[in-house]
């Protein structure tokens, strides 16, 4: 197996399995979301408290269709809007806590293949992923930023 069929095949495999629980999992709880409301969630979530502005620029649709799909969110208790402590105009979206127990099982898989990575790699070999995912991340996608790093100044 070449080193891109091995990417492929994991990156399909942690897709899949998302993809069947937004599809089946979510719908037997009755999250109240739909899809495209899940993946909203999902790249408001990764984003880190962006505001409506920052959102619709990411996922390159209308502020008044990001607006839209916000106010629906935070009506589904969801996500909530803190208003800016230095531009009272401006609102910053974070999910709420019933979000992140909606999510938690969504993030359940990965975290059960983080262990098993952790019991079946030696250290060297947990290192070299380490720095390999690393340089992917900062290095090879730049296309992606890393909103997940903490905003540098505070609201």
């Amino acid at each position: 197996m070449t080193c891109e069929q091995a990417f492929e095949n994991v990156y399909t495999k942690f897709k899949m399995h998302f993809y069947r629980g937004v599809f089946g999992e979510f719908s037997d709880r009755d999250s109240g979301l739909t899809t495209v409301e899940t993946f909203c969630m999902e790249v408001i979530f990764a984003m880190d408290r962006p505001t409506i502005n920052e959102f619709s620029n990411y996922i390159r649709i209308s502020q008044p269709n990001a607006a839209y799909k916000v106010n629906n969110l935070v009506r589904k208790g969801y996500l909530r809007k803190v208003q800016s402590e230095k531009d009272k105009r401006e609102y910053f979206l974070e999910v709420t806590r019933k979000y992140l127990d909606y999510q938690n099982i969504s993030n359940a898989y990965m975290r059960l293949v983080e262990q098993r990575i952790l019991e079946r790699l030696s250290k060297e070999q947990l290192a070299n992923l380490t720095e390999t995912l690393q340089i992917i991340s900062e290095e090879l996608m730049p296309e992606v930023p890393d909103y997940r790093k903490k905003r540098t100044e505070e609201d």
